[in-house]
């Protein structure tokens, strides 16, 4: 189900919780707000739309992919980066680095381990930011 972007700072500064299969139906109403908005976003997390979980979704290519409890445990060749967010009024410089390596949960619950380089691991630093709490 297409859920309301949430503005609210203060919410979206929080860290998400771990996020469990009884939270499947998140996923599928991230991925339903995602595609939504594919105009204006290539990605989501689940504090975006009002619930503090760590879940998120990007786009590679294509497709639209899920990422549970997601843990960045590489990353090399850091540039500098000028983002904005749909929840987020405005633009901000930061960092962001062109390979990273992540652990984490697919929308089946299963462990995978991936490596994401250009655009799709931008894209991946910022959604895993907003799990953490950090405004982009």
């Amino acid at each position: 189900m297409i859920q309301e972007i949430n503005h609210d700072l203060a919410f979206l500064s929080q860290k998400a919780e771990k996020a469990t299969e009884a939270d499947k139906q998140v996923i599928e109403d991230l991925l339903d707000t995602l595609r939504a908005h594919l105009e204006e976003c290539v990605g989501m997390a689940a504090n975006m739309i009002g619930v503090n979980k760590s879940i998120i979704v990007f786009c590679k290519g294509k497709k639209q992919i899920a990422m549970v409890n997601p843990v960045i445990i590489k990353k090399d060749g850091p540039y500098a980066a000028e983002e904005t967010c749909l929840s987020v009024p405005g633009s901000k410089q930061i960092i962001r680095y062109n390979e990273i390596e992540v652990v984490y949960l697919d929308s089946d619950f299963k462990r995978q381990r991936g490596k994401f380089s250009g655009w799709t691991a931008q894209i991946i630093q910022h959604e895993i930011d907003h799990t953490n709490g950090v405004l982009v």
